[in-house]
């Protein structure tokens, strides 16, 4: 049985916590505990032991609880409605954890490689390894029904053979406590599951030291608690429970600041919603930062002291210039790495397929097993041959003439700047996050829906990279190349699947793609996110009819109440990856800044923003990518400021803003009076404007494409009929601030190299060449 077939699991979990009690040994035979537990997942009553039924009997006026709407009114009201959970003491246990700063640890090192192999290993053990310690990887392993017999086989190996035994020598008494119903969610990098209330310290350790057993140096934190039935309802309660601050409490302290931080406005609505399981996640998540940040947590070790490499100011250090290393790799640069670095690189080449089996190189390393290591590109290939899929497959694999079995992965930056048609030598780093997030598990009240949730988003964001990837690439196929500097190989002539995925994890994504196609593929996933989201459940359609102040015209849509922002940057194929990933990662936080900006007030909805920059334009930017566009791209004059930028953007924005583009190419508008006008945008809103005016009316009949899809289109004035190109007026957020300026022709010239013209009558569309 798979996870997605299954029913719910939470009412076997939480008996399965009350028949084991609160010792470390059950309190019922094994047996006896497996044949409830079948029971229950059959919904087989009769086949129930009659020892166990009690315990059934308070799981489900659990259920019920669950199912009222209608919220008690005082503690005594709470005690009539459910005697027995009232009555009942025994504990259930509830564990969150997970790794903590990743990009320390995946953006250590400058190599591609050891970055993507970072990123392997702790997808591997965060999918994988924590999953598996609650039994079958049939049954807790998300992506099992897309696995090929021969994946399903090597991962049930490395279950068997690696992690249960691990678990097993380490926490004995652990391994036999847990099934997999107890799982609530397994993805973005975190584990939240229920376990028996006496090895909840175990599972903690568990999870903490198999990340630093793995990895050697990553940082990771789990923590724990018990909780009494009641509690998963209706959140934290004191003991005895008639001491617990109720609504009646509630309207005699409502106005204190301490009150409103917690539950909000101090509304009876926002008491409910905080009084249920979203309050234990709530206040185990306090305590996970607590833990994280070295802080000591009663009745465990400290995390005050993380994993230590000595190094001496004589020895010989690996790449990341941190550790000692301890041997060279026989690999073509011949590098000298330590143990953990090591690891790294051997799990970013199995992750390529670049090598299989045992390798060599390795040997003389101590002994270690990276275990199952699936690459993202092999489930975009599954997901290319799946029923989704069908609607890309015959384009993108048009170039190659064949099936995806015979598409290789890009083994480098290079080789995916390779397939930039236009614009070789470029790539563009993608970097998206879910908007509203935070929000919406707030209102989450009971695990079934926290699990629902977490799947749902995780499946999402994954589905939302592929069908965009899809959609806008196609297979590649190398050329111009010198030998790779990491193999030595000569690998022109191979076709590539031409994108790098460092990472897919809960609602976070990191993608390097071509230039070419970055804000299409940007903005298709942020549309898709929302759309597998839709198309998943009503749920997530936003109830209000708030419109978004998008400034280009927009067709309405349904609008939903969670969404995604992307950071865009467009750079070298040699630039460095650590610079890039901060630049993409400002990017992507003005994205969500200016999202927030645009949520209507009091309304559900959310809205996709993308904000980008160019490093062809902008040779380097010392500072934050804020302090460069207030200080050189902002201009205070004294009757108004000129903003010579207009990003971030909307999806709707980025789709004009495209559109624009090509219409200027089009209208073969010069290179060097596209520069001419970015120049003179500095020296004054009229001066901007009347140079414009002049060099669009040379261009006669042709410039007709640029009057509609830029001048008509982006440049209304606000009080006429007028337009004010290359300008748009800004509403200003205080009646007292003075009129602002902002113009998208610089993002225009930004983006002139790297946008594809229409398709012509024949032949393969034309881009305009770098210079």
């Amino acid at each position: 049985m798979t996870p997605t077939s299954a029913p719910s699991p939470v009412p076997v979990a939480l008996a399965w916590c009350l028949a084991w009690g609160e010792q470390r040994d059950p309190q019922f035979a094994l047996e006896t505990l497996q044949q409830m537990r079948a029971a229950v997942r059959a919904d087989n009553e009769a086949g129930i032991p009659e020892e166990l039924r009690p315990i059934l009997a308070q799981v489900r006026q659990f259920q019920e609880s669950m199912a009222a709407k209608t919220f008690p009114r005082t503690p005594a009201e709470l005690q009539s409605r459910y005697p027995e959970l009232w009555q009942q003491t025994t504990r259930i246990g509830l564990v969150y954890g997970g790794a903590t700063k990743i990009k320390s640890y995946v953006f250590e090192s400058a190599k591609l490689s050891e970055i993507r192999g970072a990123s392997a290993l702790l997808d591997r053990i965060n999918l994988v390894d924590l999953p598996a310690f609650f039994g079958d990887p049939e049954q807790t392993y998300l992506g099992w029904e897309g696995l090929g017999k021969e994946s399903q086989a090597e991962l049930r190996a490395c279950v068997a053979e690696q992690i249960r035994p691990w678990l097993q020598q380490h926490y004995p008494a652990l391994a036999q406590a847990l099934i997999p119903e107890l799982i609530i969610y397994s993805t973005g990098g975190n584990l939240l599951a229920f376990c028996p209330a006496a090895h909840v310290d175990d599972l903690c350790e568990a999870i903490e030291r198999r990340y630093t057993e793995e990895t050697l140096t990553a940082n990771a934190c789990a923590v724990g608690s018990a909780f009494r039935l009641l509690e998963l309802r209706y959140g934290l309660l004191r003991d005895p429970i008639e001491r617990t601050p109720w609504l009646d409490w509630l309207a005699q302290h409502k106005t204190h600041p301490l009150v409103r931080a917690y539950f909000g406005d101090g509304s009876e609505a926002r008491f409910q919603d905080r009084k249920s399981f979203n309050e234990l996640v709530g206040y185990l998540a306090a305590r996970f930062n607590h833990r994280r940040n070295g802080n000591p947590d009663p009745g465990r070790p400290s995390r005050a002291h993380p994993a230590f490499f000595e190094t001496h100011p004589y020895l010989r250090r690996d790449s990341t210039d941190r550790r000692p290393a301890i041997a060279k790799a026989d690999l073509v640069d011949q590098p000298w790495l330590s143990e953990a670095t090591a690891r790294k690189a051997l799990v970013g080449r199995q992750a390529k397929r670049i090598e299989t089996g045992k390798q060599g190189w390795f040997r003389k390393f101590p002994t270690w097993d990276p275990g199952f290591v699936e690459s993202w590109v092999t489930r975009f290939a599954r997901f290319l041959n799946s029923p989704a899929g069908e609607p890309y497959r015959e384009r993108y694999l048009q170039p190659h003439q064949g099936s995806v079995q015979g598409i290789g992965e890009a083994q480098s930056l290079r080789e995916v700047a390779n397939a930039s048609l236009g614009s070789q030598g470029f790539v563009a780093y993608l970097y998206a996050d879910g908007n509203d997030m935070g929000g919406y598990v707030q209102q989450i009240q009971t695990p079934e829906a926290y699990r629902q949730f977490s799947r749902d988003v995780s499946e999402a964001t994954e589905k939302a990279v592929y069908h965009a990837l899809a959609q806008h690439l196609q297979a590649h196929r190398l050329h111009g190349l010198s030998p790779d500097p990491e193999t030595g190989r000569d690998r022109n002539g191979e076709w590539i699947h031409p994108f790098e995925i460092l990472t897919i994890g809960g609602d976070d994504v990191l993608v390097v793609v071509p230039a070419h196609k970055a804000l299409e593929i940007a903005a298709t996933f942020c549309e898709q996110f929302e759309q597998l989201l839709l198309d998943t459940s009503a749920t997530y359609a936003a109830q209000s009819s708030g419109k978004v102040p998008h400034r280009y015209p927009a067709a309405d849509r349904k609008l939903c109440r969670l969404s995604a922002s992307v950071g865009v940057l467009i750079a070298s194929e040699d630039t460095p990856i650590y610079y890039a990933e901060k630049l993409t990662e400002q990017l992507l936080k003005s994205a969500k800044s200016y999202a927030k900006k645009l949520k209507p007030k009091d309304k559900d909805c959310s809205v996709a923003t993308i904000d980008f920059l160019s490093l062809k334009s902008v040779a380097l930017v010392v500072s934050s990518i804020q302090d460069f566009r207030r200080e050189a791209l902002e201009i205070r004059q004294n009757s108004h400021t000129l903003k010579l930028y207009a990003g971030p953007y909307t999806v709707p924005e980025i789709h004009g803003l495209l559109r624009t583009v090509q219409a200027l190419q089009e209208a073969n508008f010069p290179r060097s009076q596209l520069y001419q006008i970015r120049s003179f945008l500095e020296k004054g809103k009229r001066t901007a404007t009347l140079n414009y005016l002049y060099f669009r009316s040379r261009l006669g009949k042709k410039g007709q494409p640029l009057m509609e899809a830029f001048e008509r289109t982006w440049c209304k004035a606000k009080t006429n009929d007028g337009h004010l190109p290359p300008w748009m007026y800004v509403e200003p957020q205080v009646s007292s601030s003075t009129p602002t300026y902002e113009t998208i022709w610089r993002d225009l010239v930004d983006l002139y190299a790297f946008v594809q013209k229409q398709p012509q009558a024949e032949g393969r569309p034309v881009l305009a060449e770098v210079e």
